[in-house]
């Protein structure tokens, strides 16, 4: 197992690509913090999983554009288990609507989950890895963040482009005892898309050379790579796991 007694704190991990990487992570001998915001009752179902694999996890109420909440997070996550050596950054949300009737307080929400986060949860888990010398950070990007796909989520490019450039200055800054990665997903079955009209998935999935949207247990096993002595010479760089979409 890869990650035997690792501990690895995932954000937004109650459900989707977040959920699917705790469970995978798990299979492979790590012990889970499992972050969530609202989605309580999802989260303890995760533990309740990780728990039947033969694994540990603690699922932590947090919203990470909070700082106070974020500190609390990281030092609540090390009183469980001790320590924490992988982060993901899987935490995220989006609003669709026109560009000009965007509101800012939905643009606000959206840097503030999508970007803001990242750096709050990255600044407090950093001096645990530097301090043990090891340790690995991956970012959930998009491929929105390197090709905008619509205007209606012009707030959501623009959080998630920043997050490929914040990967690059966090692996230079931690550099070289802790690496720091970035994925960025395509289309993925989970319920951020769950509500997509049909016609606009068929046009999309057109566009894939794969023929049909992702499974979040894909985007998770890219994580693992990331995360693990495979890549052990690749830092601060961009994964596009898309099925191959032009």
């Amino acid at each position: 197992m890869r990650f035997k007694g690792k501990v690895v704190l995932i954000t937004g991990a109650s459900r989707g690509i977040g959920r699917a990487t705790a469970l995978l992570f798990s299979r492979e001998g790590a012990k889970i913090i499992v972050n969530y915001n609202n989605a309580e009752k999802e989260a303890n179902e995760v533990v309740k999983e990780i728990s039947k694999i033969g694994s540990e996890a603690i699922a932590l109420r947090c919203d990470v554009s909070k700082e106070d909440e974020v500190r609390k997070m990281v030092s609540d996550g090390v009183k469980k288990f001790g320590k924490i050596d992988i982060l993901v950054n899987n935490a995220g949300i989006v609003f669709d609507a026109p560009l000009f009737e965007k509101t800012l307080d939905q643009w606000n929400k959206t840097l503030g989950i999508n970007l803001i986060g990242i750096f709050l949860c990255s600044k407090y888990v950093a001096p645990i890895l530097k301090k043990q010398k090891s340790g690995a950070i991956i970012n959930i990007s998009s491929t929105n963040g390197l090709d905008t796909l619509s205007t209606e989520s012009a707030d959501y490019d623009a959080s998630k482009a920043g997050v490929i450039s914040l990967t690059k200055n966090l692996a230079s800054e931690l550099a070289p005892n802790v690496r720091v990665n970035c994925i960025a997903p395509g289309w993925v079955n989970t319920d951020i898309n769950k509500g997509l009209p049909k016609d606009y998935v068929d046009e999309e999935t057109e566009h894939i050379l794969m023929k049909r949207f992702g499974k979040p247990e894909e985007i998770g096993k890219a994580v693992l790579f990331l995360a693990s002595d495979d890549s052990s010479f690749i830092n601060g760089t961009t994964l596009v796991v898309d099925g191959g979409y032009s």
